[in-house]
């Protein structure tokens, strides 16, 4: 027993200690986010409808993606693409119905809806970085981390 407990400790130090190359989700920044979003005002109140969307800059890594998923959920996605570093093209700023596209060369392409890549085989190991949304009363909502 003490063997087979041995051989399950030292399996679980080496796979932990392991440097998987492939697998780097560390790309965006942990940026402080305090947003209030007001669907009555005009830059905002598409979010009232299911499947809309809306970019606003300057918050987070490279602006934040709301998207009203349904009646009583809104998302809130870094608009930075999470498998590259953040640079100028990183920023996913071109908006298909629901799925956002990557600036730079490769055009990755996420869905809105999931925070997944778009695609019919998933190739990206990170998905879209959320944001906590809370409904703070009166069409409000406060996005944060």
């Amino acid at each position: 027993m003490k063997r087979l407990a041995l051989i399950l400790c030292l399996t679980v130090v080496i796979s932990c200690s392991k440097s998987d190359n492939t697998y780097n989700c560390n790309f965006l920044f942990d940026v402080n986010v305090n947003l209030t979003v007001n669907t009555n005002l005009p830059q905002f109140n598409q979010l009232n409808f299911t499947g809309s969307s809306v970019y606003v800059a300057g918050y987070g890594n490279g602006g934040i993606w709301l998207h009203r998923l349904n009646s009583s959920t809104l998302y809130a996605w870094d608009a930075s693409d999470p498998n590259h570093e953040p640079v100028s093209c990183s920023t996913l700023g071109s908006l298909d119905g629901e799925v956002v596209t990557c600036g730079c060369v490769d055009e990755n392409r996420y869905s809105l809806s999931t925070g997944y890549e778009y695609a019919e085989e998933i190739t990206q190991p990170c998905t879209l970085k959320p944001y906590r949304v809370e409904d703070i009363g009166n069409g409000q909502y406060l996005v944060s981390n």
